[in-house]
C-alpha cells in the first residue's frame, strides 16, 4: 500500500485521525520526532478510537532515519507551495506521502532536497493558508488508493 509520513506533528487529534485512516486503508503510518505530544496522549487515543491496535505505526528520531528505514521508491511531499496538484500524480503502491507540521509545514531544507515535481499540493481558495493535516492526509491517501482500484492489502 502507501506509507504516510507525518513530520513533527503537533496536534494530537490529527495524528489520531491518521492512525484511524491508516488502519482503514492498509497504509503504514510513520511519525517523525519531535512530536508535539505523547503518543499515549488521551486526545490521540480518542481520535483513533480502537484502531490503534489495527494500524501499523512506527516512530523515528528524525526524517533521515525514517527515509532510510523505508527506502521508498518514490516520495511525494504534500505542501501548500507544491508545483502540481495531488490529483495529477499517478500513484503506485509503495509510494511514500510526506506531510509537514500543522503550523509551519515542511522545513525549507527538506523541501529544497526534493525534486520540485515531487512537491504536490491540494487546491484551495486563494489567500487561505492550508487544509487541516488529517484532512490533507485523507484526501491524498484516498486519491492514491482510488487510482489503484482500492486494492486491499493484508495488515
Amino acid at each position: 500500500m502507501f506509507d504516510i509520513i507525518l513530520h513533527e506533528p503537533e496536534i494530537p487529534p490529527n495524528t489520531g485521525n491518521a492512525i484511524r485512516l491508516a488502519a482503514n486503508t492498509g497504509c503504514r503510518l510513520h511519525l517523525v520526532h519531535p512530536l508535539g505530544f505523547s503518543i499515549d496522549d488521551a486526545q490521540v487515543r480518542r481520535a483513533g478510537l480502537d484502531y490503534h491496535e489495527m494500524a501499523r505505526v512506527r516512530d523515528y528520531p528524525d526524517l533521515a532515519a525514517c527515509l532510510a528505514a523505508l527506502a521508498p521508491r518514490r516520495l511525494y511531499a504534500v505542501e501548500t507551495g507544491g508545483t502540481r496538484r495531488y490529483s495529477e500524480v499517478r500513484f503506485e503502491p509503495g509510494d511514500a506521502l510526506l506531510f509537514g507540521r500543522e503550523t509551519t509545514g515542511l522545513p525549507p531544507a527538506v523541501l529544497a532536497s526534493l525534486p520540485p515535481e515531487t512537491v504536490i499540493s491540494i487546491p484551495m481558495r486563494p489567500g487561505n493558508r492550508s487544509v487541516n493535516l488529517s484532512n490533507a492526509v485523507a484526501l491524498v491517501v484516498y486519491e492514491a488508493w482510488r487510482q489503484n482500484g482500492f486494492a486491499m492489502t493484508a495488515p
